[in-house]
């Protein structure tokens, strides 16, 4: 039974077209997307939970592909500092394996937006020991809206709201760029973050059209059979999350995640075309001669919340 790798059937023309020069790759845009975990709830849990959106079958990217919430990097998270706990920016500058500050509060800051845009949960609070405690409610809802539609920064919004933005509650787990031939580019960096107490995720937005909650090796297995329809890095970051037993040790374990970029290469071999993600070798497909905007072969075996956000890139 073929799995469920999300293989777009202009993969291939594309390719060649980027051999040939006849397509220029674009630069790749800073994107964040998070995977917030919950205990899973019940005595004897093996595992945690984590919370994905199903895309909507009708977008033009991905559609139907499960993904975390996650997208863009909003340019205006440069220009102001915000109200920060947790680790300093230059320290996360240096995780995050960026030049400057301003862009790790702009990774980080879209990392946030993004998780309370799309799943209704804020990283922040009052102070920076507490978290807000409840994000329902009418203005609550205003806000968030306004940070979809991009009339309100989410810069500005913490200042407005007097809140802190919890970087102590996030921890950076992988990063993944866009191949090169796709016309769409990202630069992905992955989090873990804790669903706060008191706080709960929507059950649609308007980029999804179902969520859940779901234990990593539950989602792969769905994955596996041909069931749940992911990219390579949503696949991958959940079989890394799988030996995790709690919420705690997810959050531990990210320490020792390697944040190298992971980018796909694409090959000739022969008359075969080989398109693979180094280090990940269930990706791997071989393309025959001749193929294009069909079909392709897989040797084993995300996605963003709207067309201009990302889980990742595959």
């Amino acid at each position: 039974m073929s799995n469920g790798q999300w293989y777009p059937p202009e993969w291939p023309d594309r390719i060649r077209a980027l051999a040939s020069g006849e397509l220029t790759a674009v630069t790749p845009r800073r994107a964040a997307t998070v995977m917030l975990l919950r205990n899973a709830p019940g005595p004897g849990a093996a595992s945690p939970e984590v919370h994905m959106l199903r895309r909507r079958t009708s977008m033009a990217f991905a559609g139907g592909a499960y993904a975390y919430p996650g997208g863009g990097v909003d340019p205006r998270d440069d220009d102001q500092l915000v109200r920060w706990a947790g680790p300093s920016l230059e320290t996360w500058a240096e995780r995050l394996g960026v030049a400057t500050a301003a862009e790790a509060q702009a990774v980080v800051c879209a990392a946030v937006r993004e998780t309370y845009e799309e799943a209704g949960v804020l990283l922040a609070g009052p102070t920076a020991e507490s978290v807000v405690s409840d994000t329902t409610g009418a203005d609550w809802e205003a806000d968030r809206e306004a940070l979809v539609a991009h009339e309100l920064s989410f810069a500005g919004f913490l200042d407005r709201r007097g809140l802190v933005l919890r970087s102590d509650l996030l921890a950076a787990w992988a990063r993944w760029i866009t191949p090169a031939f796709e016309p769409r580019r990202y630069d992905t960096w992955f989090f873990v973050a804790a669903l706060p107490e008191g706080q709960d995720t929507l059950k649609t937005s308007g980029e999804a059209d179902r969520t859940v909650w779901i234990r990593p090796s539950e989602a792969t297995d769905g994955y596996d059979r041909g069931e749940l329809l992911m990219m390579p890095p949503t696949v991958a970051t959940l079989r890394a999350l799988t030996p995790c037993r709690t919420v705690g040790e997810a959050m531990k374990a990210a320490d020792s995640q390697d944040l190298t970029p992971v980018l796909a290469e694409a090959r000739m071999k022969g008359d075969e075309l080989v398109l693979s993600w180094p280090g990940h070798e269930e990706f791997t497909k071989h393309v025959g001669p001749g193929t294009g905007s069909g079909s392709a072969s897989t040797t084993a075996g995300g996605a963003p919340a709207r067309d201009d956000a990302t889980d990742g890139g595959v």
